[in-house]
């Protein structure tokens, strides 16, 4: 039967052991830290709601009459309102956020200004409350500098910054001239901190703040919503902006119209002093002719002339204001102002295109108050307006040639008309010339009537387009900070604290934790794994001893029989990297083991610079190896029984030798393992740690394995890497490694009982550690 067993056997054995319960068991170990840490985050989370000022949602909804969305003007209002506009909920969303509203609007609520008075650790904006309410007069640039601290006395007066002040009197102060005026508001409060920022800042903070959004794609309903933490100032603010966006939107309009009525005014005037001229004329012309009535063809005449005459005056009209447009266009430099009135021009594009250039010019006045004249953004709007002048001048062009056609006809019919009129009689004829000339000039006054009525209702009865559905209200409670989100998140925080410290420690660890940092730096097999635990006596295997680490040293015991299998192994040598890794408490147990089968066992105490098997064995014997291998004594003479074993001796190291390394190499060393050899069913060499001196080296010749031991949180990961290298290039004989000093519990993922637990014997406190 084929006993040999893989080398990697007990390697990946632990591998397909998983990993995860290791983990979890690792971290569980530091319970005590994790509830410590979580205790002082959610300490920590109340202290710091504490100090938090609560934060209330403010909102308030309009609709905007989009056309587009199906909600426009009333019918009888659209036809007052002549120079109404389609609005464009998303162009909406952006006039209302736009800067210079919000600085309208923080001027107007001085919202620059906030009275500060502290109440236990938090501090409370007043707003209207204020006891005192600040005028700046004259103020100087240094009072934005730092908060003014106010503190008000009963006599009238109060301390500014330490420097004492009138109240309700206008006095020079070193941060200007300013007025502080009582409210007779809360006169309990008898200091306070004033704040003042410039406006340009509040309105920019409020531009970051303001949330401007449709309650969905296909309404034009607008939600405005503010988080503050001042109900009533978010409200004031929300209420306030919408009347000055509506009043920015009827001064709009009210300004074409005012432009409009100014153009018609400067029309009537003209047309009333040739209406006037031409009524004379036909009135001196029938009193000087005695004319009464004229013919039937004559009347014929009269109104074909006069209709085809009044379709003349409306080309030379829109000639007229074509010519107004483009004195316009070509004048203007991208300055804002109000295009001339488009009476009498029904073209769609050049409409669109003149209403496309207002809105443009009205912009750029808009943006030029924020940013300065060199600034991307005016310099686009600027290329803009400068292409839309050169589309609206070729529409002007183009529209001038079809009109000069048109009066090109409209005048060869009236030569016609003119020559046909020539058949009636002389009187008749210039009759029918005055008279035309009156029906002319009385129409065009009675057009230029109806549309200066038309605008100046359109100016009465100017109405903003939205409609405000909610007004300003706050939340119920505080939208922030949210109590359980801020507890949630201190107990997260309280739980990666432990976390990262352990990570950390692990990371900055250079010593071998668990089973997987030997085998991931070595191929060498690891033999057994010996756990960690404490006793009084150093030999703890004994015939009745039955305690965890007495049977991990058995199961060493069964391991060696399959390092070499089918052969006997007589001679084991213990090594490690280091002193301290439990070398000399291994080897002299397994000795001590060994020996309890009946087998015939000798330790050899070859650590010739710092023994320790005489000093844990209590032995008083000064002579040992280093005198036999200097020819002092016989072998007999030096052999020694173990106290309390059976079958068990040991040759300890006797006197310190200068010379330790000469003396292994010397003939007498080789005649002594080849005497030991005879005599001795097991020789166990306690061999000098191979990471710090050579002597483990040398006596490799002699042995038949070599056990390589390690410690639990002591061995050197680096030290793993010498093992490597002297396994793969075969310096040992059947190289294995021992795992000692495993500490029990979840901390390394260890849990050692093998099913023992039931033979553990009661051990006393620490004596001996291996």
């Amino acid at each position: 039967m084929n006993n040999q067993i893989d080398p990697f056997f007990f390697q990946q054995e632990e591998q397909q052991d998983f990993n995860l319960k290791t983990l979890i068991f690792k971290y569980l170990a530091y319970w005590k830290w994790f509830v410590a840490s979580i205790v002082v985050a959610i300490i920590a989370a109340f202290i710091f709601l504490s100090y938090q000022t609560p934060q209330y949602l403010v909102k308030n909804s309009i609709l905007i009459k989009d056309e587009k969305k199906g909600l426009g003007q009333d019918a009888m209002l659209k036809e007052l309102d002549i120079f109404t506009s389609n609005k464009v909920v998303e162009n909406e969303i952006e006039i209302i956020r736009s800067y210079t509203l919000l600085e309208n609007v923080v001027k107007n609520l001085n919202l620059n200004i906030s009275y500060i008075v502290r109440e236990g650790i938090r501090h409370r904006d007043l707003y209207k409350e204020s006891p005192v309410k600040l005028q700046l007069i004259n103020p100087l640039e240094t009072i934005y500098d730092q908060p003014l601290e106010l503190v008000l006395k009963d006599n009238g007066q109060a301390e500014l910054n330490g420097k004492t002040i009138s109240l309700n009197k206008v006095t020079q102060t070193p941060y200007g001239t300013l007025l502080f005026i009582r409210t007779g508001l809360n006169k309990d409060i008898k200091q306070l901190h004033i704040v003042l920022q410039p406006i340009t800042a509040v309105a920019e903070a409020y531009q970051a703040q303001l949330n401007v959004e449709t309650t969905n794609k296909m309404a034009s309903v607008l939600v405005l919503s503010l988080i503050t933490n001042v109900p009533q100032k978010g409200k004031d603010f929300l209420n306030n902006l919408i009347e000055e966006y509506n009043k920015a939107a009827i001064n709009d309009k009210n300004k074409v119209a005012a432009i409009t009525l100014e153009f018609i005014e400067e029309r009537l005037k003209l047309i009333a002093g040739d209406l006037s001229t031409v009524e004379r004329n036909v009135e001196d012309f029938k009193s000087r002719e005695g004319i009464t009535d004229i013919s039937a063809e004559s009347k014929l005449f009269l109104e074909s002339i006069k209709e085809n005459d009044t379709k003349l005056n409306e080309v030379k009209i829109q000639q007229s204001v074509l010519n107004d447009i483009e004195k316009y266009v070509r004048a203007k430099n991208n300055s804002n102002g109000t295009v001339p009135a488009t009476l009498g021009i029904s073209d769609p594009t050049l409409l669109s295109l003149i209403k496309s250039l207002s809105d443009l010019e009205l912009k750029r006045a808009s943006s030029i108050k924020v940013v300065r004249a060199d600034n991307p953004i005016i310099s686009a709007l600027d290329d803009q307006i400068v292409g839309l002048k050169q589309n609206i001048l070729d529409n002007i062009q183009t529209l001038k040639s079809s009109i000069a056609t048109t009066r090109y006809k409209l005048e060869n019919e009236n030569s016609r008309m003119e020559t046909m009129i020539r058949t009636v009689p002389r009187k008749e004829r210039e009759l029918v010339d005055i008279s035309r000339q009156q029906a002319i000039k009385n129409n065009l006054y009675l057009f230029l009537l109806q549309k200066r009525e038309e605008t100046a209702l359109s100016y009465a009865s100017a109405v903003p387009d939205s409609r405000i559905i909610d007004s300003a209200r706050s939340s119920s409670g505080p939208v922030k900070p949210v109590k359980r989100n801020i507890i949630v998140l201190f107990g997260l925080l309280g739980l990666a604290v432990p976390f990262g410290i352990i990570y950390l420690i692990e990371l900055l660890n250079d010593k071998i934790t668990k089973r997987t940092d030997i085998e991931e730096r070595t191929k060498a097999p690891i033999l057994a794994e010996i756990s960690y635990d404490q006793h009084d006596e150093v030999l703890v295997v004994s015939k009745k001893g039955r305690s965890v680490l007495a049977e991990q040293v058995r199961a060493l015991r069964t391991n060696l029989q399959f390092l070499v299998p089918g052969c006997k192994l007589k001679t084991l040598l213990f090594t490690s990297s280091i002193s301290g890794e439990g070398k000399s408490f291994i080897s002299l147990n397994l000795g001590a083991s060994l020996a309890m089968t009946g087998k015939k066992t000798i330790i050899l105490e070859l650590d010739l610079r710092k023994p320790k098997l005489q000093k844990y064995l209590e032995l008083s014997n000064p002579r040992g190896i280093s005198n036999y291998l200097i020819g002092q004594f016989d072998l007999n003479e030096l052999i020694s029984k173990v106290p309390g074993q059976d079958n068990y001796y040991i040759m300890t190291t006797g006197p310190l030798p200068p010379n330790p390394a000469e003396l292994l190499i010397s003939a007498r060393f080789e005649e002594l393992m080849n005497t030991l050899k005879d005599r001795f069913d097991y020789i166990i060499i306690d061999a000098p740690p191979v990471g710090l001196v050579t002597d483990a080296q040398i006596m490799e010749p002699f042995v038949d394995a070599t056990l390589f031991v390690t410690r639990h949180q002591y061995t050197p990961k680096e030290r793993i890497k010498m093992v490597d290298a002297l396994y793969k290039e075969k310096r040992f004989k059947n190289l294995h490694l021992i795992f000692n000093g495993i500490k029990d519990g979840g901390q390394y993922g260890y849990g050692y009982g093998y099913g023992y637990g039931y033979y553990a014997e009661q051990e006393s406190q620490q004596k001996v550690f291996h």
